[in-house]
């Protein structure tokens, strides 16, 4: 049987060949069997995951002789978990392996249930039953109703309670430390709650949502004492006030219409629902797989998942929640798994596909990655974050390095809904990836953040190019210390060019736009356009010779420009800049000098040489059209203070010309004094997603 299945394999090849056609064609179905042959489209497979192992034993078979194609049917097809591709599935350069939908038909690749038999109940809740609840089979933390996320029942609906005390220590102790309780005002916590230990409070402080299930709450001392511990204290930011947070996943706040709570004691699920909606009618979806595709290469075998592609696909529903021990306290909620996930992979292409409604990130690609691409897809409505990018560090054998990745022409939008503190695009240590073009709007924290060491040490997040991107609405006022672009470590090679950022917002300090944080080091920012921040559109934290050159910094709330540390180096070389500012400061932060002495040259009879400037500054633009030149500060200096410490020398106090600023067009007029400066004009014309197609040139 199995020399005759391939002698049937090699004479269709052979037929296919003669035809002109492209290889060999799988097809599948909702409506098909597994049993079938698949290789027709009135007889398909009724799975993904047959048609997978139909490639693998065909190509075992027969080897990798032609392309293969999955042409995927319209409908749902639901998975309870991920589908597995291993080395041995994988296509060639010249005989690739794609999934792709069939014609114009929508195929759906679910991981969720779809949940039948409500009840109406009294106050107007609908109920149902669920048996793998109740026997502790089935948890879930998200529900969507026709599509749409619902949330848990909380305390408050709205706002937020405050902490208002600090049992372990607040403000007294640094802000890293671990932290298992605070004491509650009032009433605010109840320990007569349903089911206590399944409630949860979420605390926002710092950078981090906390989420904390209860172990008990104490009356008499009004003291909560959780399950796990806060890596940060519970204080709001760096100050002496009590940190914000909501009581989420408890039965006596149910009261909202869309409100959801699932009893796991008794299995019932509980729902209010909205007006308008017929729960006899409704479709409800409570994820079950955790996701939906692994590819699993042996990069450390050199044995690798490459070649394949899909095309035209949507993804929806995935299921996951914080194991015990873990409240999400790593930065950019980093210990969130991804719905699909590449490890040795190669050359793996994920095309105008959907991803949506997942309780996880979208995708990530973790050890011995090269060569990907992901292009012209939309991620929303995501519990985390859209892309984590993660291979071997400094440390790691060289075949665990991740790199030469391509993420362009994405929509990535309304990300962070249940774990807010997670990023957009997260390149953590990888090297030479392209973040091209992509449209980044509505999370909650960080929109790209790029490298992954604090400090000056190696590190292996090198050479990766950040451009073109369209980002806004990013912070929307929840947490702090965040970016629409993020930074960190020595980066040489990293270029951040001709982004367009708006509309950042953070809770109390940060909200930049464009954020090089802690040992930031020979990065190049050039050509941006960044606007409507809350603080600064550029900031260090601090940094060694970083280039920000040829960009506008306008219309930020409270300052435009701002560093945070003065170190025995140059920090920045800022130039032919446009700054343009109506309200707040100028510069803030520490923009001092101190003369320091340094290794120069072994030529000088000491080797050493004393530098007395920790950064640069000239050839700008600057204007605030409310002040006369002489009523600006930089820092406490005025401009002829400023500039007889050698800082823009050469640099202007004039209108720079927009064309309309009111209206966010920072376009230059003819005339622009910034021409006289070297300024170069900004094209924004291509940012953000282009057409289908036009960014071919960008395929690894």
């Amino acid at each position: 049987m199995r020399k005759l299945t391939g002698v049937l394999f090699a004479l269709l090849l052979l037929t296919t060949t003669i035809s002109g056609a492209e290889g060999l064609a799988l097809y599948v179905s909702p409506q098909g069997r597994d049993a079938w042959p698949g290789t027709s489209a009135d007889r398909p497979f009724a799975t993904l995951q047959r048609a997978v192992e139909q490639i693998r034993t065909l190509k075992q078979q027969a080897g990798p002789a032609a392309p293969v194609t999955v042409y995927l049917r319209g409908g749902r097809y639901e998975i309870t978990e991920p589908v597995e591709l291993r080395p041995e599935d994988s296509g060639t350069a010249q005989a690739p392996v794609t999934f792709t939908a069939y014609r114009d038909e929508q195929p759906v690749i679910s991981g969720g249930r779809i949940i039948t038999g409500w009840q109406q109940g009294k106050n107007g809740v609908w109920t149902v039953r669920i048996p793998e609840v109740r026997t502790g089979q089935w948890k879930f933390r998200e529900l969507y109703v026709n599509g749409e996320l619902r949330p848990r029942a909380r305390i408050p609906n709205r706002g937020f309670l405050r902490v208002a005390g600090f049992p372990d220590g607040g403000p007294d102790v640094p802000y890293h430390t671990d932290v298992r309780r605070f004491q509650y005002a009032g009433n605010d916590l109840d320990p007569d709650w349903t089911n206590l230990q399944d409630v949860e409070v979420i605390v926002y402080h710092f950078w981090t949502d906390s989420h904390l299930p209860i172990r008990r709450i104490d009356p008499d001392s009004h003291i909560v004492t959780f399950q796990n511990e806060s890596g940060k204290v519970f204080t709001d930011d760096f100050t002496d006030q009590g940190a914000r947070y909501i009581v989420d996943n408890v039965y006596e706040g149910l009261d909202q219409p869309g409100e959801w709570y699932l009893n796991r004691k008794t299995g019932v699920l509980s729902y209010l629902p909205k007006p308008g909606e017929d729960m006899q009618s409704a479709e409800v979806i409570a994820p079950v797989s955790p996701a939906f595709l692994h590819l699993k290469g042996r990069p450390m075998d050199r044995q690798y998942v490459e070649h394949i592609t899909f095309r035209g696909l949507t993804f929806m529903h995935t299921n996951w929640d914080l194991p015990p021990g873990n409240s999400n306290d790593q930065q950019g909620s980093a210990s969130v798994p991804a719905a699909i996930t590449l490890r040795g992979a190669r050359y793996v292409t994920f095309d105008q596909c959907t991803v949506k409604n997942l309780g996880t990130f979208a995708f990530e690609l973790g050890e011995g990655c090269a060569h990907n691409a992901f292009t012209h897809n939309e991620l929303g409505y995501l519990a985390a974050g859209g892309f984590r990018v993660n291979g071997g560090d400094e440390n790691s054998h060289p075949l665990l390095r991740t790199g030469y990745n391509v993420i362009s022409d994405n929509h990535l939008h309304h990300f962070g809904q249940v774990f807010p503190s997670a990023v957009g695009v997260l390149l953590m240590h990888t090297n030479a990836n392209r973040v091209a073009h992509n449209l980044i709007h509505h999370g909650y924290y960080t929109g790209i953040s790029v490298g992954w060491e604090w400090g000056y040490q190696r590190s292996v997040s090198t050479h990766n190019i950040i451009e073109y991107n369209h980002i806004h609405h990013i912070g929307q006022g929840l947490l702090s210390d965040m970016g629409a672009i993020y930074t960190l470590g020595v980066s040489p090679g990293t270029i951040i060019r001709n982004n367009l950022i708006h509309d950042v917002e953070s809770h109390h300090y940060g909200g930049w736009g464009i954020y090089d944080d802690e040992g930031s080091t020979h990065i190049l920012v050039e050509n941006n356009i960044v606007y409507h921040t809350k603080f600064s559109g550029y900031d260090i934290h601090y940094g060694k010779e970083l280039m920000v050159r040829n960009n506008i910094f306008a219309l930020a709330r409270i300052n435009e420009l701002s560093r945070t540390r003065m170190e025995p180096h140059k920090s920045v070389y800022f130039e032919r800049n446009i700054v343009y500012w109506t309200r707040g400061d100028l510069l803030q932060g520490n923009w001092n000098d101190e003369t320091y002495q340094y290794y120069f040259h072994p030529k000088d009879g000491s080797g050493t040489r004393p530098v007395h400037s920790t950064f640069e500054m000239d050839y700008n633009l600057y204007y605030n059209p409310n002040l006369p030149a002489d009523s600006v500060r930089f820092g406490k200096e005025t401009f002829t203070r400023w500039r007889a410490r050698g800082k823009d020398v050469h640099s202007v106090y004039a209108d720079p010309l927009f064309v309309d600023p009111a209206h966010d067009d920072f376009r230059l007029r003819p005339g622009s004094p910034a021409f006289d400066l070297g300024f170069q004009p900004i094209d924004m014309s291509t940012v953000g997603p282009r057409p289908v197609g036009a960014e071919e040139e960008d395929r690894p």
